[in-house]
């Protein structure tokens, strides 16, 4: 099992840049993918970015190209999201999650472990 805990999530202005984190524990000594996902009021969860084991590979989802950065510190067991440029459509639940691959994976139903999210509020 992997416990993943997002962080980082808040009340921000629109242009402004938030960094979220996602801290993963237990049995993270294998070659883990990750992912973060978003989900706003009412709609279905989204794919925001994804990071393959070694970091050399990354891929985001267009509404969020050009402004977000997925990273990864294997020795810390962390994922970063950083956000720039935010606009008050990126306001969601930010999700983090894993799944055991060497490769990019887009598809939320592949990812086996999720965090329990953080906020994101954008204000205009």
């Amino acid at each position: 099992q992997v416990q993943l805990v997002e962080s980082g999530g808040g009340l921000v202005q629109a242009g402004d840049s938030l960094r979220l984190s996602c801290a993963a524990s237990g049995r993270t000594a294998t070659t883990y993918t990750m992912g973060w996902f978003r989900q706003a009021p009412g709609k279905n969860r989204e794919f925001v970015a994804t990071i393959s084991w070694t970091g050399r590979s990354t891929y985001g989802g267009d509404s969020v190209k050009g402004r977000f950065t997925i990273s990864r510190d294997n020795a810390k067991k962390t994922v970063f999201l950083q956000m720039n440029s935010l606009k008050p459509e990126d306001t969601a639940v930010y999700y983090c999650a894993a799944v055991l691959s060497v490769r990019t994976v887009t598809t939320e139903r592949e990812y086996d472990f999720w965090g329990q999210g953080t906020q994101v509020t954008v204000s205009s």
